[in-house]
Parts: C-alpha cells; sequence; structure tokens
C-alpha cells in the first residue's frame, strides 16, 4: 500500500512542475502590465520602471520563475502586488469558504446523481428514465452564472425566502449560514449532477449484465437487494474516476458561482487578482488548486482498491 501511495506521489510531481510553469506563463503571457496599474495611468515612465525594478517584473522570465518557485518551496507564496499583504494569508482566509461551498455542492451532486441514475438505470425506457435524462440534459445545457441569477432573481427577490448574496457564521449562527449556502451550493452542483448521474446510468447498465448479477437473481435474491449490493458497489468504480475529476471542475466552476453570489472565497480572490493584474494572489490561487487536484486524484486511486480488490491487487497495492 505504501510503495503504491509512493508511486502515485512520484508520478504527481512532473505534473505539478508542468502546471506551475504554465501558471506563470500564461499570467506574464496575459495583456497588460501591474506595474502600470499600481502607478496609475498618470504616473510617469521613470515610476512605473521603479515600480517594476521593486517587484522584480524587470529580470527575465526564467529568472523570476526560479525566484517564484524556490519562495514556493519554503512555504513563502510572495505578497500581494496591490495589498502588500503575504498571499499565504490572504488565501488562507478566502480557502475555508471556498472548500465549504465545493463540499455542499459535492455532497448535494451525490444525493441527486446516485438515485436519480439508479432509477433511469433499472426503469430503462419508461417515463422515470426520460423524466431523468430530460432533467440531465437541461442541466448540463445551463450555464451555471445564467441559473444562478435566475435563482437570484427568484428566490432571494421576488420570494424573499433565501439571501441573494453572502456568506453566514456557521460558528454564530447555523441556522442562517445554512441559508446563504443554499443557493450556491445548488447552482454549483446542478451541472455535476446531471453529469454524474449520466455516468451511474451507464456503469449500472454494464453492470447489470455481467454473468455474476444473472447468477445472483438465479439464486432467488430479491430485485432491489441485487441492485443494492452487488450492481451499484461495483458500478461506482468507474463512477469514482469521474468523482475525482468532477471535484476539480466544481473548484473551477466555484470561481463562476462565487462571483454570482459575492461568496468571500478564493474564486473572488483570483478575479480580483485578474483585475488588478495581481500576478502574485493568481499564481498562488492557481498552484493551489493544482495541487489540491493532483491529492484528489490520488485519493481516488486509493478509492479503486477498497471498491474493488482486483484493482488493488492487480496494482500490487496490497503487496
Amino acid at each position: 500500500m505504501l510503495a503504491f501511495v509512493a508511486r502515485r506521489l512520484v508520478q504527481s510531481i512532473p505534473v505539478v512542475f508542468l502546471s506551475s510553469v504554465m501558471v506563470f506563463l500564461l499570467l506574464h503571457l496575459v495583456p497588460g502590465d501591474p506595474a502600470v496599474a499600481l502607478a496609475g495611468s498618470d504616473a510617469s515612465p521613470d515610476t512605473v520602471l521603479a515600480i517594476r525594478a521593486e517587484l522584480g517584473l524587470d529580470r527575465p522570465l526564467p529568472i523570476q520563475y526560479g525566484i517564484w518557485i524556490g519562495r514556493v518551496l519554503q512555504g513563502d507564496l510572495g505578497r500581494s502586488y496591490a495589498s502588500k499583504l503575504p498571499v499565504g494569508e490572504q488565501i488562507a482566509q478566502r480557502i475555508p469558504a471556498t472548500l465549504e461551498l465545493t463540499a455542499a455542492g459535492l455532497v448535494l451532486a451525490l444525493l441527486v446523481s446516485i438515485p436519480t441514475g439508479v432509477l433511469a438505470a433499472v426503469r430503462e425506457r419508461g417515463p422515470a428514465d426520460w423524466l431523468v435524462s430530460t432533467f440531465n440534459a437541461f442541466a448540463i445545457a445551463v450555464p451555471n452564472f445564467w441559473f444562478g441569477i435566475l435563482m437570484i432573481i427568484l428566490f432571494g427577490l421576488v420570494l424573499g425566502w433565501l439571501p441573494p448574496s453572502g456568506r453566514g457564521d456557521f460558528g454564530q449562527e447555523p441556522g442562517q449560514a445554512w441559508k446563504f449556502l443554499i443557493l450556491p451550493a445548488v447552482t454549483l452542483a446542478l451541472n455535476q449532477s446531471a453529469i454524474l448521474s449520466r455516468f451511474v446510468k451507464s456503469s449500472m447498465l454494464e453492470v447489470m449484465h455481467e454473468d455474476y448479477i444473472r447468477t445472483a437473481r438465479a439464486k432467488g435474491l430479491g430485485e432491489w437487494l441485487v441492485i443494492r449490493r452487488h450492481v451499484l458497489r461495483n458500478a461506482l468504480v468507474p463512477v469514482a474516476t469521474v468523482l475525482g475529476i468532477q471535484f476539480g471542475r466544481l473548484l473551477g466552476g466555484a470561481i463562476v458561482v462565487e462571483s454570482v453570489f459575492a461568496w468571500p472565497g478564493l474564486g473572488r480572490l483570483i478575479l480580483q487578482g485578474i483585475g488588478n493584474r495581481d500576478y502574485a494572489i493568481v499564481q498562488g490561487a492557481l498552484l493551489l488548486l493544482v495541487v489540491t487536484f493532483v491529492v484528489v486524484n490520488l485519493m481516488t486511486d486509493l478509492l479503486y482498491g477498497l471498491l474493488d480488490p482486483r484493482i488493488r491487487f492487480s496494482r500490487g497495492v496490497g503487496r
């Protein structure tokens, strides 16, 4: 088990390294100069040059990258160009809100996708399958930001049931905090629940035609017992693969949802950093998202072995 984890960690190092290079280069290729943004449009060229020298932007890109990645390896993400505050502190303040929203969206997506996927597979070509497929097609087609705006108008402004924006504090007012969380979590989960539901259905249909399922039915086991004990567990193995990928998409989708609902998370911090040409903020936040995605995929690989022992032994996890 430890050997498998160590091997996967070693394989993840090049992914993180190449991702850091891409994040660094893409941001520096975007039009705009943070020195001009900080100095103002009326600043003299000498002032802009002085700010560029102070920020180290006058050095070649390889040297800038080397300095930045060296500090990152020491746990220093640098300082914000705009606020002069440590990037690590600002990310630490925002990341709990993003993880809270992402976790809520993932839980909602699972609560919707697994029952609907199972129902569509068991009642294939029936009315239930048609309703689930129609809902999934609608959920995939609707953009998150548009659906979020509709939710704000309907439940926040017209009906007044839920707050249209902001975030509550679970430590002080948990009941009110849940109300703030519902709209952005539902908006974030809509698209992902439809995608996962389709994968659950297709995986269920594939497993239901296996020989051991026919054997279980021949032994006299009830249909729902066969579905729950034999079909669903084996069908979740490929779904776990998609789940790890979808978690990364949820983190990315949280950037848009946080902007729509004024959710004070990492997504809003990234958008503010892009608007201010604050490379340090954007680089640190994006690098954190990349590392989180790699860790989640590593955990997904370990989950394979728990769901299906054949995968564990074929990869040598159990040795």
